[in-house]
């Protein structure tokens, strides 16, 4: 099983060059020498700024005409990982900062559960916080409250796959293979991940919340609900309602036909009219 000298981890990236920069000085200081693959996608200033730095493994995916290609990228990103030798792939999000212990734990985790995927704690920093360096990071952490976060010496096993996210997780090579990856059908926000963890369940494959495996998200502007994404998330609904019968992201469809964007007909979604500006 893997110890963290096995560990590879994936970021797929399009803009938020200053995120990817401060994720690379975080990522040297509590791993140096941890092979780091960069999937860019269609943003060649990537390798501009990543030139030079000798962990790192850079990537290029398609564009696609229907948006930016997010599973595709982490397949290609994993699929680079493991090609490179890595026995565990911790994929983190362009905007997550590891946590001084987050690959120790993954490690630790993948040797007590390993035909399972792993997801750790995730703080949401707020807007102006910037740390650059891990030991900012402790005294911040604060758990999003809509997800597990164990004692961070325990290791919690879920039934309930609807609780995994992207942001941060982990995993083998067989692990990987049995889920089968992401489905490269869903292009642009929203739906991918939602797959995954349902692929997972599916072939039983079980979802573990890692204690101490935290990782900080830097801030950005947000929307709720993410009226930008609407065609995205409307198509790729539709994509998971087809493979699944069931409808994900139901919390945005919702508030997207309150608003009047969409309205249901029957199993389908009708995009009534382009959404405004994000609030």
């Amino acid at each position: 099983m893997p110890d963290e000298s096995a560990v590879t981890v994936v970021t797929i990236a399009h803009g938020r060059h200053d995120h990817l920069v401060r994720q690379r000085e975080v990522l040297r200081e509590v791993a140096a020498g941890v092979p780091h693959v960069v999937v860019a996608m269609e943003d060649p200033e990537i390798g501009r700024l990543l030139e030079g730095d000798p962990d790192v493994v850079l990537r290029e995916v398609p564009a696609d005409a229907l948006g930016l290609p997010l599973a595709a990228a982490r397949n290609l990103g994993v699929a680079t990982a493991i090609d490179e030798g890595a026995e565990l792939v911790v994929l983190l999000d362009v905007d997550c900062l590891p946590g001084p212990d987050l690959l120790r734990r993954y490690a630790e985790a993948a040797r007590a559960a390993p035909g399972d995927m792993l997801c750790g704690p995730v703080t949401y920093l707020a807007a102006g916080v910037r740390p650059t360096r891990a030991a900012e990071l402790t005294a911040l952490t604060s758990p999003h409250p809509a997800r597990p976060a164990p004692p961070d010496d325990q290791v919690v096993r879920t039934a309930d796959h609807d609780l995994f996210w992207s942001l941060s997780f982990a995993v083998t090579p067989a692990t990987w293979a049995r889920v089968g990856g992401f489905c490269e059908e869903y292009v642009g926000y929203g739906g991918e991940d939602t797959d995954l963890a349902w692929s997972a369940r599916d072939r039983g494959v079980g979802l573990c919340w890692v204690g101490g495996a935290h990782a900080y998200h830097q801030w950005h502007p947000v929307s709720a609900p993410p009226v930008e994404h609407l065609q995205d998330i409307v198509r790729n609904a539709r994509i998971a309602h087809r493979r699944w019968g069931r409808w994900p992201m139901s919390g945005w469809l919702t508030a997207f036909a309150e608003r009047g964007l969409i309205r249901w007909e029957g199993n389908d979604v009708k995009v009534l009219r382009d959404p405004p500006s994000p609030d």
